[in-house]
């Protein structure tokens, strides 16, 4: 994906509420609020931007599984190859119709089937395309049963994006639940801050080490120092942290990608930081 507009003018407009949260809000509860807003309208773009480009390559495959099927039929009626493709650019494609009609004017201009075929693979770069085609290329330089060939990569391609469904069908509901569990997580997290955080201050002012961390040994000395607010932004960070690495997992886990999980990583930590800087802001 190449930066556009959309991207520069979210990454100014972050730049913008940041710096009115650091001249106006800086010492104030709102001011981390203020900084996941500012990461939303920084990260917003980029993230819908890699969304599209995620349907725009599902898209790609579907089509691509459609092209060698109908490439497969035509070498069948013992139309040559370079004149399959050629009448096939008159149909539409979806996604891959400018990879299509590009691939046709190469062969129509003289260029060897096989170079054109490459450079439809390089345009695309995607793995299973890439395959498919040097399959198809290699047929082609052999003068073998290129039908039997595309039929095989067709078959081949229809029982990948099978699996892939599957799959995404068997997994979608650990995803739910990997959603849900953080969600909770959140929520416990909040609870032990506003409630069982203050508890372990007496109402004279004891200390976190004096409400039973001593038996930390050494570390009691330390957590005695740690005030309510330094405390609860350890559980910001904590949450955050948390949310960053389970989106990846949650990504990983359902389409096994770790590009897939990127998605998730930005909606679970930006909800996480704005849950938690918002219930700060609202209650304390």
């Amino acid at each position: 994906m190449k930066i556009d507009r959309t991207w520069m003018m979210g990454i100014i407009a972050a730049v913008l509420i940041v710096g009115i949260d650091f001249a106006f809000f800086s010492s104030d509860k709102v001011f981390m609020f203020l900084v996941g807003i500012a990461l939303l309208v920084a990260l917003a773009p980029f993230m819908i931007g890699l969304m599209r480009e995620s349907k725009r390559e599902e898209d790609v495959n579907n089509m691509f599984l459609e092209f060698s099927r109908n490439l497969a039929e035509s070498a069948v009626t013992g139309t040559p190859i370079s004149k399959s493709i050629i009448n096939m650019s008159k149909k539409n494609y979806g996604a891959l119709n400018p990879y299509v009609q590009k691939m046709a004017n190469q062969i129509s201009l003289g260029i060897p089937v096989s170079r054109a075929m490459q450079n439809f693979s390089d345009d695309i770069d995607n793995k299973v395309i890439r395959r498919a085609i040097e399959l198809i290329r290699e047929a082609e330089k052999a003068g073998g049963e290129i039908d039997y060939i595309l039929d095989s990569v067709a078959r081949s391609m229809a029982e990948t994006e099978k699996l892939k469904k599957e799959r995404r069908a068997a997994i979608s509901n650990l995803v739910i639940q990997g959603y849900i569990i953080f969600f909770i997580f959140i929520g416990i997290m909040l609870v032990m801050e506003f409630k069982i955080l203050p508890l372990t201050y007496g109402a004279g002012g004891t200390s976190l080490g004096g409400a039973g961390l001593g038996i930390l040994g050494t570390g009691a000395s330390s957590a005695a120092k740690l005030s309510p607010e330094q405390i609860s932004s350890l559980f910001l960070y904590l949450l955050v942290t948390q949310g960053f690495f389970a989106g990846f997992v949650i990504g990983k886990l359902s389409e096994g990608t770790l590009r897939a999980g990127v998605k998730h990583s930005f909606i679970i930590t930006v909800a996480a930081l704005l849950i938690s800087t918002g219930v700060r802001a609202l209650f304390t």
